[in-house]
């Protein structure tokens, strides 16, 4: 097995499978997970050319990407921001994890990601973000961050970063194959970190709203924004050809994550969670509507 300075590929694999205690089921912690993001991430362990990718991107990111992204932006801490330093907080009692370490970054655009390692991760927050979000949309955001913390995925996540955007033209064509199914597991995993975002939210229509924010950007219109006729827009695309070229995207389109988002506040799980009562769907339910909603090809 590879094994690149801190990053000892069968030991990530063996605390991948420990898990940590959360409080969002009774029966496990990581029951919310999209069981497609779960297959696919077991798949990997026994993909050479997935480890291979991952090993190397990790790589990368040890010796230059972390410098690179954090080389311009602010950490938050109890001194620094405390109000966002307060819904990290918050976010990692619910799911069971350390809060996070975050940090805020100059860049109009509102986007977050999570880097680094599973022993050694942070979140960047876009100050973008920041400036058009409540701090319960925000606390959203920074909810589905800590899903891909509390679900392992950092590390692909990080391989996925760097083999696209800082690898050199030839391991970046060697490793197309992994890259592909890592945006492919990609668009999984971020269904179910949509998920933990609502669970520290703990309110379905701040989630949602978060998420057409994202596809929205503009403050003086997210009061007109039509959130019925924004999904609308999903069946329309499912005519075109043009919906097949999501297979090389790393996120679901937005339409789709809030319909995802929805079936999974029908779950017995959230409704527990949000004191709701325990009716509902199961998760094994929820999971097959959205695999029907999230696939690319049928």
């Amino acid at each position: 097995m590879a094994r690149v300075e801190a990053l000892d590929f069968q030991k990530f694999v063996e605390g991948r499978r420990q898990g940590q205690p959360g409080a969002a089921s009774g029966e496990s912690s990581h029951a919310y997970a999209y069981a497609w993001d779960r297959k696919t991430r077991a798949a990997f362990e026994t993909m050479k050319p997935v480890e291979l990718a991952v090993a190397a991107g990790v790589r990368m990111f040890k010796h230059i990407g972390k410098a690179e992204l954090l080389g311009h932006a602010v950490k938050v801490g109890p001194r620094q921001f405390p109000r966002v330093q307060a819904l990290a907080e918050r976010c990692g009692e619910t799911l069971g994890i350390a809060t996070p370490t975050l940090y805020v970054v100059n860049n109009p655009q509102m986007n977050a990601a999570t880097y680094g390692t599973n022993d050694d991760s942070f979140i960047m927050v876009h100050s973008g973000l920041v400036d058009h979000l409540k701090d319960e949309e925000l606390m959203s955001v920074i909810g589905h961050e800590c899903g891909h913390i509390h679900n392992s995925h950092v590390v692909y996540l990080t391989a996925l970063y760097m083999l696209t955007r800082v690898a050199g033209l030839f391991l970046r064509y060697a490793s197309l194959p992994a890259v592909l199914a890592l945006r492919a597991w990609s668009r999984r995993a971020e269904v179910t970190c949509d998920r933990a975002g609502a669970l520290c939210a703990r309110d379905l229509d701040v989630a949602s709203r978060a998420l057409t924010k994202l596809a929205l950007g503009s403050q003086k219109l997210y009061e007109e924004l039509n959130i019925e006729a924004f999904l609308e827009q999903h069946e329309e695309a499912q005519g075109s050809v043009g919906r097949f070229s999501e297979v090389l995207a790393t996120h679901p389109w937005l339409p789709k994550r809030v319909l995802s988002l929805r079936l999974f506040g029908q779950s017995a799980l959230f409704r527990q969670h949000v004191g709701l009562g325990s009716d509902g769907l199961s998760m094994e339910q929820v999971d097959e509507k959205v695999h029907e909603i999230v696939k690319v090809v049928g």
